[in-house]
């Protein structure tokens, strides 16, 4: 993590994270509000949408700071390498790019919310189809894990890495997170991505909003933390 200045860290984490949540938390909107040209165009459009997000974030960011764009994923990096002396950077660097991706979507589709009569959390953050703790807080371990994993796995592969196609192996293993594995929770599996929209969520001026569930919002935090520090325990003892 060294490699990269203090200031291209924050340049690069809080641009590139702010574009994930922009596109991510956009399909969302497209697919959720009425008077959208998208709506109810269904999961795989979110999965998918959520996949081309991270690609164009990742590159986006990459010469920056190496587009972690996930404090999972920057744990796990530093368990692996060792260095923790930026890691405040990131982590907070991300969270302040969430919450500016999340207030774009809303300036984006601002005349279907202004339309808006019905709850609208589930565009910024995630939530359990069935609400279970445990059960949540194991679904978003495994889907951390396995994204931060591969992520460990291809740098170790300088010809992936040196030719870009490790981004985009990573947007497609979203995707495919998304598909298997995110039915449950609706897969965070990433802290800033779901935390700087709850927060961002809570005070924007959306008629109808309704609550942001901040009885919840501790798992799709705790969760992936977990999994991204398994991940990098889990490197560091097999490869």
């Amino acid at each position: 993590m060294s490699a990269f200045s203090n200031g291209d860290v924050f340049v690069g984490e809080t641009l590139g994270t702010a574009a994930l949540i922009l596109l991510g938390g956009g399909v969302c909107a497209a697919v959720t509000l009425k008077k959208s040209k998208a709506v109810n165009a269904g999961w795989l459009a979110i999965t998918f949408g959520w996949g081309f997000a991270v690609l164009v974030a990742a590159y986006m960011s990459a010469s920056k700071s190496g587009a972690h764009l996930n404090p999972a994923v920057t744990l796990a990096l530093a368990v692996k390498s060792g260095d923790w002396s930026q890691v405040p950077l990131y982590l907070g660097s991300q969270l302040l790019g969430a919450i500016i991706g999340a207030v774009l979507v809303w300036l984006t589709y601002l005349g279907q919310f202004q339309a808006n009569k019905e709850p609208t959390l589930g565009i910024f953050s995630t939530g359990p189809e069935i609400r279970n703790p445990i059960q949540n807080l194991i679904t978003e371990v495994i889907g951390t894990f396995v994204l931060c994993l591969l992520i460990l796995t291809i740098g170790t592969n300088d010809g992936l890495t040196k030719s870009g196609t490790s981004t985009l192996m990573v947007a497609f293993t979203v995707v495919g997170i998304g598909l298997s594995l995110g039915g449950p929770t609706g897969y965070a599996i990433n802290p800033a991505r779901d935390l700087g929209p709850r927060i961002a969520h809570t005070f924007l001026p959306i008629p109808h909003k309704g609550g942001s569930d901040w009885s919840y919002a501790w798992i799709p935090v705790v969760g992936p933390v977990l999994g991204g520090l398994a991940a990098g325990g889990v490197y560091n003892a097999l490869f």
